[in-house]
């Protein structure tokens, strides 16, 4: 299908070809939400941890007599009941990460990216580049465009200038093509994708 090309200043720069396989599938909830899942578990660092009784400092000593005080008959003040003590299947170190094959998650993305165009919230700019790091000028550009939320993926390098300039405003991520993600993609509201980007995408998924 033929998409309409704009500048970054709004004005038209032709159109591009892109594949119906890539950009005209019907998204499935099922496997964008598959997706976003795997990526938020792999995110996570399953750093907590708390002490169990074996790793409490403390006595193991009988402190109360058999009979007499009232008290239960305990042993040890580690353990989790009593306060300072260990605690019972409490957190530990690991990894939360989840297996998806390889394969869904090229699907996702490519359901992912046609959601975008099926929702009209697909953009294809010629370039993305800015003669100086300023933002309100790179602030005005992206609001002619009448973009308020967005992820720009530009090709394989990021203007660095459109970049500096990009992360003052919120609202704007900007990646790299090779970053492209549909955790990312989908917490924006418009995706906004350069030439460059797109063939390479086409070029990934052949």
């Amino acid at each position: 299908m033929e998409l309409q090309v704009k500048t970054l200043d709004g004005k038209d720069a032709g159109s591009v070809s892109v594949s119906d396989e890539v950009f005209g599938l019907e998204p499935r909830a099922d496997i964008l939400a598959r997706m976003v899942r795997y990526q938020q578990m792999k995110r996570m660092s399953g750093t907590h941890k708390t002490k169990t009784r074996a790793e409490i400092t403390g006595t193991t000593k009988k402190y109360l007599r058999q009979k007499g005080s009232g008290g239960a008959r305990h042993g040890n003040k580690k353990v989790p009941q009593f306060r300072g003590g260990g605690r019972a299947f409490g957190p530990v170190v690991r990894d939360h990460a989840i297996a998806l094959p390889k394969k869904v998650r090229a699907l996702a993305l490519k359901h992912a990216l046609s959601s975008k165009l099926k929702n009209e919230s697909l953009i294809i700019l010629d370039d993305v580049k800015a003669d100086a790091p300023k933002t309100a000028a790179v602030s005005a550009q992206v609001k002619g465009l009448g973009i308020e939320n967005a992820l720009f993926i530009a090709g394989q390098e990021v203007d660095s200038n459109f970049a500096k300039a990009a992360r003052n405003i919120v609202g704007i991520d900007v990646l790299p093509v090779q970053g492209i993600n549909v955790l990312d993609v989908l917490r924006r509201d418009t995706l906004v994708l350069t030439k460059a980007a797109v063939d390479a995408l086409e070029e990934r998924f052949k």
